[in-house]
């Protein structure tokens, strides 16, 4: 059973920083294209970044572009989603995905809120 456990969330002021953090179970993150994505009440969830295996290629958002970072850690079966900059309209719940297409993945995490204040 695959278990992703986002972390690192919380409320920032507009132009501050925060990093996400996603723990895998088992040997997910050196086996599948890994991304985040994020849904702002009343929107649908949308692609943020995708960090994809085995040649860690990185693909982001035009919203994100220049100001968020994703990354992996084999050793700690982590994803991390380093954001800079932020913006109020970056406020979202974020998501940790498995191996995502456009819109769908093959496992989710439960999410971890992101509010950023002007």
């Amino acid at each position: 059973q695959v278990h992703l456990v986002e972390s690192g969330g919380g409320l920032v002021q507009a132009g501050g920083s925060l990093r996400l953090s996603c723990a895998a179970s088992g040997r997910i993150v050196s086996t599948y294209n890994m991304a985040w994505f994020r849904q702002a009440p009343g929107k649908e969830r949308q692609f943020v970044a995708l960090i994809s295996w085995p040649d860690d290629a990185t693909y982001y958002s035009v919203s994100v572009e220049g100001r968020f970072t994703i990354s992996r850690d084999i050793a700690k079966s982590a994803v991390y989603l380093q954001m800079n900059s932020l913006k109020p309209e970056d406020t979202a719940v974020y998501y940790c995905a498995v191996d995502p297409t456009t819109s769908t993945a093959r496992y989710w995490g439960q999410g971890t809120q992101v509010t950023v204040s002007s």
